[in-house]
């Protein structure tokens, strides 16, 4: 490695260096902190938010029968995003119905249908590996459901477990996703 390769690594645009996710996140921060700064409106970071919202969406979208179905998941959501949810789904469900569930007998167009015992309606993988960061030091063991592992936490931690096992911790901020 000589001078210049070391240059070019330290001037390079930012967004090269970074996965996508971390340079967005990063850029969203800064335009924030700029705007509560600023004395006045500055621009708005138009292609940013497209990007950000639309993988909001993704993982809002793919969901939206669960979210819209479970009282839960639905408390979490905000008033906008319950009003997207319903106009989502309802447009969903007059497409389906146009496009083919009309063809199909009465009792087999339930877009909700559990009969069987095998739900229509996906739901987040609850058992998906997270990486996750302690922000305080957990006392309580965190117990690996179905498994003999239990661990503690200390401030800075970082471990790779089920969402299942961290979820709450992440939501009383006493943990992070990383």
């Amino acid at each position: 490695m000589n001078i210049d390769d070391i240059l070019a690594s330290v001037s390079a645009p930012p967004a090269l260096l970074l996965p996508p996710q971390t340079y967005d996140l990063q850029t969203l921060t800064r335009a924030w902190v700029t705007e509560r700064s600023a004395p006045e409106i500055l621009p708005w970071p138009g292609e940013l938010m497209e990007r950000v919202l639309e993988r909001l969406g993704r993982q809002i979208d793919k969901y939206a029968l669960h979210y819209l179905t479970s009282a839960l998941s639905k408390a979490k959501l905000s008033s906008s995003e319950l009003e997207y949810l319903t106009r989502h789904q309802m447009l969903l469900q007059q497409h389906y119905a146009s496009s083919f569930l009309g063809q199909v007998p009465p009792n087999l167009q339930r877009l909700d249908d559990t009969v069987g015992g095998l739900s229509m309606v996906d739901v987040p993988d609850l058992d998906r590996a997270v990486f996750v960061r302690a922000l305080i030091d957990v006392r309580e063991a965190i117990v690996i459901e179905g498994t003999d592992v239990a661990f503690e936490m200390r401030t800075g931690d970082v471990f790779v477990v089920r969402w299942r096992a961290v979820r709450n911790l992440v939501e009383e901020g006493k943990a992070e996703l990383v």
